[in-house]
């Protein structure tokens, strides 16, 4: 089965403590997680532990014992994460219709004329079989 495939949309709250997670680089424990979130949100320790663990159950992370502490590693790359994320997007909002999404955010005025410019250099540089 591909990965890519089953990877299902995290909550934004459990989402929020992956970008952490994945924005650390390395293991880390609830208490590193409670310090970065220290400021931006008042969860309780608990609250983020119950996080932790759906994330866990749902194959986002793996859990080890480290003493007595428990510490958390992605078991799913941010990368694969998002394509997938952004996929299902463009599937369930745009009908898979890149000119559809493009069109939206266009009209919507969430980009400029230069964002759309540099949008046509991509996407011309990918039809030449060149990647950025």
């Amino acid at each position: 089965m591909d990965r890519k495939k089953s990877i299902k949309r995290l909550p934004d709250s459990e989402l929020e403590l992956m970008m952490i997670i994945w924005e650390a680089g390395e293991p880390v424990s609830s208490a590193y997680l409670m310090e970065r979130l220290q400021g931006e949100k008042d969860w309780a320790v608990t609250t983020v532990l119950n996080f932790l663990a759906r994330l866990s159950e749902r194959g986002f992370l793996e859990v080890r014992k480290q003493g007595r502490i428990n510490i958390y590693s992605p078991l799913i790359a941010e990368k694969d994460y998002i394509e997938a994320e952004s996929r299902s997007f463009l599937e369930r909002m745009h009908k898979s219709s890149l000119k559809s999404f493009v069109a939206a955010l266009y009209d919507g005025r969430s980009i400029s004329a230069e964002d759309a410019e540099e949008l046509k250099r991509y996407i011309d540089e990918l039809a030449k079989g060149e990647r950025l």
